[in-house]
């Protein structure tokens, strides 16, 4: 089973953007889910891709491209073992 990086991209919106980028971002191949949330954020979406390049591409050239996004933070996925 080949390994996968998951991560949490947390997104700021215009006022009044946040379901239509939750729609757009939705669309995204590897975006498994997209929620328009209250609080300092105003979409969560969960992603996965192959690796982490391929993450950090698909945040520069596919999210942060959709309109009506001015921020976004993008928390990888890390499995801790004690």
């Amino acid at each position: 089973m080949p390994m996968t990086v998951s991560a949490y991209i947390l997104i700021q919106t215009e006022v009044g953007k946040a379901a239509q980028v939750a729609r757009e971002v939705a669309a995204i191949p590897g975006v498994t889910s997209a929620e328009d949330v209250t609080g300092p954020y105003d979409v969560i979406v969960r992603a996965e891709a192959a690796d982490i390049d391929e993450m950090g591409q698909m945040v520069v050239a596919r999210v942060q491209s959709v309109p009506g996004i001015t921020r976004t933070l993008t928390c990888p996925v890390v499995h801790l073992r004690s």
